[in-house]
């Protein structure tokens, strides 16, 4: 069996052989260092475990777990937003659980971009554009991810600034945040990181509970009128807009 992912670029170059695994939507980067720590990656017939080598895309044989993987520069990049409901889990595998993936039925190969907990419903992008994943998901980038929160009980307003100066989570004190109250139970949240389960635990610092949690907004995307776990290709100015925002010369 072959694996044939699409790249927007010449495949007549060498690459990274991690960029060339999310080229070819096997997954991200980083999962793709893993993958090749791992051992599941050979080019050539040999295993390779080294990050730092190259391969021509056009005369090397790359192998991953046993199947010959392969990139095209003829097909468009896919790129989904998705209403999460709550529940399901963001993830590609996911063993008796509904993941992110099971809502959309497109026969490529797609992957999330980032998490949204399982109690949590809201935007996620999905793609298979492994460079825009692999920025967006990067934590030196400064993208907003904006959130509304309904709370157990009634929000205070020391509570709210105490969010916005930042709260002690593991050690270390989270960024500043925009935070803006909304009802007696609920407020709005824009954070520029993406700590565990952070919105939450922020919350619990404040010596309240999150009873719902939604995102609706990453970066430039918005939520919209998306029914929750419905989904949607982006249009091509939402994309045009996303890879501006996080275009760099560092990957």
């Amino acid at each position: 069996m072959t694996i044939t992912g699409f790249a927007n670029e010449s495949a007549s170059k060498k690459i990274r052989l991690q960029k060339f695994l999310s080229q070819a939507g096997i997954c991200s980067r980083r999962k793709a260092e893993e993958h090749i720590a791992a051992g599941q990656v050979c080019v050539n017939g040999q295993t390779v475990t080294s990050q730092g080598i190259s391969v021509d895309v056009e005369q090397d044989e790359i192998r991953f777990k046993g199947e010959i993987v392969r990139i095209s520069a003829e097909k468009k990049k896919i790129y989904i937003a998705l209403n999460k409901p709550v529940g399901v889990v963001t993830s590609c595998s996911h063993p008796g659980e509904r993941i992110v993936l099971d809502l959309i039925d497109i026969p490529d190969r797609i992957y999330p971009v980032g998490r949204l907990d399982k109690d949590s419903s809201g935007l996620i992008l999905m793609t298979d554009d492994g460079d825009l994943h692999n920025r967006l998901s990067h934590p030196s980038y400064n993208h907003e991810k904006e959130y509304i929160v309904i709370t157990v009980e009634p929000v205070s307003k020391s509570a709210l600034e105490k969010m916005a100066s930042g709260v002690m989570l593991d050690g270390k004190k989270t960024r500043s945040a925009k935070v803006k109250k909304l009802s007696e139970f609920k407020f709005k949240i824009i954070l520029k990181q993406g700590v565990n389960r952070q919105i939450r635990r922020m919350v619990e610092k404040t010596g309240n509970q999150v009873k719902e949690l939604a995102r609706i907004r990453i970066g430039t995307i918005k939520i919209g009128g998306l029914k929750e776990g419905k989904w949607r290709f982006l249009n091509e100015e939402e994309i045009n807009e996303l890879k501006k925002e996080y275009s760099t010369d560092d990957f």
